[in-house]
């Protein structure tokens, strides 16, 4: 479950994590926050530890007032054609949104997206991660 405000720059093949294909977005990430006015990139550890796991209430930059504290990606099916996700938008352990988003992958666009940018980013990030680990372990 990623924090909704994480916005994800690219994947971190460094060893933070024991199992980073089971990190809510399919990998590590490096990044920065949206969650301020202004964008900021936070250190390396708190990216790690928050910004890439969600439910971050010790994090300083988390909004009071906010829709999701976490927002998690599966794959609900992949064809030849298109790779069809689920999301679950959550708010204190709770689902709060939910639904489907469709990939194509003849044309590399999506049939189907959130009215929300944030988790259209973040779906885009875990999209790119399934796509490479499935990439690789077909070599």
């Amino acid at each position: 479950m990623a924090c909704p405000y994480f916005i994800p720059r690219a994947i971190l093949n460094d060893g933070s994590w024991p199992h980073p294909s089971r990190l809510p977005l399919a990998a590590g990430w490096s990044g920065a926050c949206c969650a301020s006015a202004q964008e900021i990139t936070p250190a390396h550890a708190h990216i790690r530890d928050f910004c890439n796991l969600g439910y971050a209430s010790a994090c300083p930059h988390l909004p009071p007032g906010r829709d999701w504290d976490a927002v998690r990606f599966s794959v609900a099916g992949a064809t030849a054609e298109q790779i069809t996700l689920h999301y679950a938008c959550e708010l204190g352990h709770a689902p709060m949104a939910h639904g489907t988003m469709t990939y194509d992958l003849p044309h590399e666009s999506w049939r189907e997206t959130h009215s929300d940018a944030r988790i259209n980013r973040l779906a885009a990030s875990y999209l790119h991660a399934y796509r490479a680990r499935k990439v690789s372990t077909q070599i």
